[in-house]
């Protein structure tokens, strides 16, 4: 809601957001200022809101005075950091959106393999400033995705099955928090909230500085393999993912073929499977446990060889843009016969032309960790299964409805990284039965007004109902 003459006090003669605005260090963007329409804009662009004020931040007192003022004010408050949400929760119709994305600052400690970060550094520029000190965190597989969101809800990517989740590493959060404090949350401090903040997503407050352990990661064998779609090749893939050594990350997509120059022209467009690859260790070794992939079909093309580690965001550079984007996800107890038929029988009876299906064999470092050690509550599931279409036309959404019908029964549990506009009862598959009401109370205490709402809301639980654990 703007702040209108009409919805002042008669005493009132200046619109309160002048005030606000003399006092952030970064920018206070309204509707008609020349930044505006690109400032609204996230990455799905299916999503057209119009926010009343987004706050440009430059550093936590700027977050403290925006949350200030949407609670004062009583406006819907969003929090942006990459703008990647799949549901639009990172911008809101007539409320305020924190736009972090100007908090990049990276301080690099390669003493103690530590970094200090804020909320809108990317995956890539992490890499970028950590690889020169032969270390590296577990981030998401997409450049542009911002540590805000990826780590409040868990983090998985390319280094995930040797050094665990984004938020394996994590050693302490600065928040700020409903009622307008700047606190440290760590195993010490804060530790309920520590716990919740692992997964939870931005239901406590806006983090605006995150503390990360780091790890030796120097060149890596990355790349890509494209194979046609086959029920053999996606099996085998699915088999030998899953067992191989913890050094090697990889996410399989059946997809129509890109249009890259090495290609022949006549499959560009038909469905293909590409297999994405992150072998972290020694490259002779990586070799040979990248051998299997290579012989599970006659590639298309390779294009797998050793590489410095940020090099890999280069072939995630097509996520980085802004595309229309609908999408369902979850976990699977097992990648099964029928699920993998289901997925090659619609690829080659008459593929959606925008349409992909991911397929993220899990395991290694993220299932060591107990479910229960944070709000991240399915390290034990081996398979993640993504079904995404970047059309405009109401066809290509319905392609993805259609899917999702045809394979939601072999799901267990949700990610809310990648939970669209669901429903509570998707927010409680991604956090089931106990993991829910321990979140539910760090909620009470912390955001006992729901202040934090857009994002896959946990509601505070009723204190006289709370069971403690």
């Amino acid at each position: 809601m703007v702040i209108t003459p009409e919805r002042r006090s008669s005493t009132l003669q200046i619109d309160p957001s002048v005030a606000l605005e003399a006092r952030l260090l970064g920018t206070l963007i309204r509707p008609g200022d020349k930044e505006y329409d690109e400032s609204r804009q996230v990455m799905n662009a299916l999503i057209d809101r119009h926010p009343a004020y987004i706050v440009r931040a430059a550093d936590a007192a700027d977050v403290i005075r925006a949350v200030e003022f949407a609670r004062a004010h009583d406006l819907p408050l969003a929090v942006r950091s990459g703008g990647h949400s799949v549901s639009g929760l990172s911008t809101v119709d007539d409320g305020l959106v924190v736009d972090l994305s100007q908090m990049k600052a990276i301080s690099v400690d390669p003493v103690a393999r530590t970094v200090w970060a804020q909320p809108g550094v990317t995956s890539a520029e992490m890499a970028a400033a950590t690889q020169p000190h032969g270390l590296a965190l577990s981030t998401g597989d997409t450049a542009s995705v911002a540590l805000g969101g990826l780590t409040t809800g868990g983090g998985v990517g390319l280094l995930s099955r040797k050094f665990g989740l984004t938020i394996d590493s994590l050693r302490s959060v600065e928040l700020v928090t409903a009622d307008g404090r700047l606190i440290v949350a760590d195993a010490t401090q804060h530790p309920d909230l520590f716990w919740a903040i692992r997964g939870g997503g931005g239901n406590f407050g806006v983090v605006t500085a995150f503390e990360f352990d780091l790890r030796p990661v120097g060149m890596i064998l990355g790349g890509a393999l494209i194979f046609p779609v086959s029920v053999d090749t996606i099996r085998g893939f699915a088999d030998y993912a899953l067992n191989a050594p913890d050094e090697l990350t990889t996410i399989g997509s059946i997809m129509p073929i890109p249009p890259l120059p090495m290609i022949p022209a006549e499959l560009h467009g038909t469905p293909g499977f590409s297999i994405l690859a992150c072998y972290a260790g020694d490259q002779d070794e990586g070799q040979r446990v990248v051998a299997p992939l290579r012989a599970l079909a006659e590639p298309i093309v390779e294009l797998i060889q050793p590489m410095p580690y940020p090099a890999i965001f280069e072939l995630t550079e097509a996520s980085s843009h802004r595309t229309p984007n609908t999408s369902r996800a979850g976990f699977l107890q097992a990648l099964t016969d029928e699920v993998i038929d289901i997925v090659v029988g619609d690829a080659l009876g008459g593929f959606d032309p925008f349409a992909m299906v991911q397929l993220r064999p899990l395991g290694g470092a993220i299932a060591r960790t107990p479910n229960e050690a944070t709000a991240f509550a399915h390290r034990d599931k081996p398979f993640f299964m993504a079904i995404a279409n970047v059309g405009v036309e109401r066809q290509s959404q319905r392609w993805v409805e259609r899917m999702w019908t045809l394979v939601e029964p072999h799901m267990s549990g949700a990610y809310a990284n990648f939970i669209g506009d669901e429903g509570t009862g998707r927010v409680k598959e991604a956090y089931p039965g106990i993991t829910y009401a321990r979140l539910a109370d760090v909620k009470r205490r912390y955001d006992p007004t729901n202040l934090f709402k857009l994002n896959q809301n946990i509601e505070p639980a009723n204190a006289a109902s709370v069971h403690r654990s």
